[in-house]
């Protein structure tokens, strides 16, 4: 019962590639698969897994958990260290290359799926009802296209 809430703690300030995505739907597919005591070399698909258990993806439980904790963070005091890290551009010039996966690069990409761009999430992030009600319904549409 305790192992997603151990598996998430800080899910919503993580960056989040495929790497890392895989990895951790991967061990919630096995320990879903222990759970309810399917033998590996029994087949069952990840989708009829998480039916048969009632559970939502990871990826997308990670996205809500990453939709709340950018709102929490745009309400704060501007004063707050937190809230200055969200808009803080550091001096000087990166390495050649392409450029690493930060959290806002991930967040940037949540909110363009949903069709937002930083400035209005912004905006709409300040109403705590309309944000959480455009966050579930991200979410929920990431979940169907997955």
């Amino acid at each position: 019962s305790i192992i997603l809430t151990v598996l998430l703690y800080g899910a919503q300030c993580w960056r989040m590639t495929k790497k890392d995505a895989h990895k951790l739907s991967t061990f919630h597919h096995t320990c879903l698969r222990t759970i309810i005591k399917i033998f590996w070399p029994d087949k069952i698909s990840n989708t009829k897994l998480l039916q048969v258990t009632n559970q939502k993806t990871l990826d997308s439980m990670i996205t809500k958990r990453r939709w709340k904790g950018l709102g929490h963070v745009i309400r704060m005091n501007p004063d707050i260290p937190a809230k200055t890290a969200l808009t803080l551009t550091p001096e000087g010039k990166r390495k050649q290359g392409r450029p690493k996966t930060t959290w806002r690069r991930t967040m940037k990409s949540d909110l363009s799926a949903a069709s937002l761009t930083w400035k209005t999430s912004l905006k709409i992030a300040q109403d705590r009802k309309a944000w959480k009600v455009l966050s579930e319904a991200s979410c929920a549409t990431r979940h169907n296209e997955n």
